[in-house]
């Protein structure tokens, strides 16, 4: 059976020249590869043997790479714009050199949205990419904000996804909830946190209903919204009429989002996604190099799943969303 998975990272030069890693990152990149069994700033750079043999190594056919995180969301407009066209033109070059093996999403400059909406079509159209990944807040600016809407009307108008990934929470959410406390800011808690209320802003701010063909991907089963949406959806469906909203909340959750399976190994889990969002809404993915293509595919080989399920899960819901 054909594997694709869509969250797997790469960096660039400019990438590590210019994102400064704190003390606690510093510690939690060096751990978590001691933990997992690689070096993942060496594997980040690799877009060559490393990868691909590596991808061998566990039955992994196809990448969809992006640029890891925070993109070049962290950057103002003059940084964010060469930076992103750098890492898209490096990712083409390996698309080229490996056409069956690696897919991308954009990077976008999102400082500068019709600059990011026109790197979103260079990239479509050109370069021949399947969508975009854009990663959590711009510099603390989330994208309800209608100064972002260009990159949305363009994703629609070129019916390409745009997944949004998480990153480190806004300096005030750090402030308010994570201060002292960095370890769980991130993957363990607070990138789940921040990337399903960024993607619930952008529903109760309306532009599913400016774009409704509009498609956004959750990584790591949703961030937690499988499990809250039909809470969510009693909690507040007369606001969303109120507010204005064609639809209700969980119309929204079940008409624009999928979700992934990336680095988040727990059946119980899984199978809540399963339940309510159903096989057609879910793509694999593992989050090459900040999880082990071993513990994915391991994942994956256990779950209790029928042929078809497993089939559109593994493949054939990303041939189908991302056209590939």
């Amino acid at each position: 059976m054909r594997i694709i998975a869509i969250e797997e990272h790469y960096s660039t030069p400019l990438y590590r020249e210019k994102v400064k890693a704190n003390e606690f990152r510093s510690f939690y990149v060096r751990s978590r590869g001691e933990q997992i069994g690689h070096d993942i700033v060496k594997e980040l750079g690799d877009l060559t043997d490393s990868r691909l043999k590596n991808m061998d190594a566990h039955g992994v056919d196809l990448q969809v790479l992006s640029f890891t995180s925070p993109g070049a969301q962290g950057f103002p407009a003059d940084e964010a714009i060469p930076m992103a066209k750098d890492a898209n033109d490096r990712l083409a070059q390996a698309m080229r050199a490996h056409p069956t093996r690696f897919a991308g999403f954009a990077a976008l400059p999102t400082a500068a949205p019709e600059a990011a909406a026109d790197e979103l079509e260079r990239c479509i159209k050109d370069l021949k990419f399947c969508g975009t990944m854009i990663h959590g807040h711009t510099r603390g600016e989330f994208l309800d904000d209608k100064k972002f809407w260009p990159v949305f009307a363009r994703a629609e108008k070129l019916d390409v996804p745009i997944y949004l990934h998480p990153t480190l929470p806004a300096p005030a959410a750090i402030k308010a909830y994570f201060e002292g406390f960095e370890e769980i800011a991130r993957a363990g808690w607070g990138f789940a946190v921040d990337t399903s209320i960024h993607f619930l802003r952008i529903l109760f701010s309306g532009v599913f209903d400016e774009y409704p063909k509009l498609k956004i991907i959750l990584g790591h089963l949703g961030e937690g919204l499988p499990f809250a949406m039909h809470r969510l959806n009693d909690h507040t469906y007369r606001a969303a009429k109120h507010r204005g909203l064609k639809k209700t909340p969980l119309d929204y959750i079940r008409d624009n989002l999928y979700v992934t399976t990336s680095g988040n190994w727990y059946e119980p889990a899984f199978v809540c996604t399963l339940l309510a969002m159903g096989a057609d809404n879910i793509l694999w993915a593992i989050d090459w190099p900040y999880e082990a293509n071993k513990t994915g595919m391991e994942f994956f080989n256990k779950l209790s799943l029928n042929d078809i399920d497993r089939a559109k899960i593994a493949h054939q819901n990303a041939e189908r969303i991302l056209k590939l």
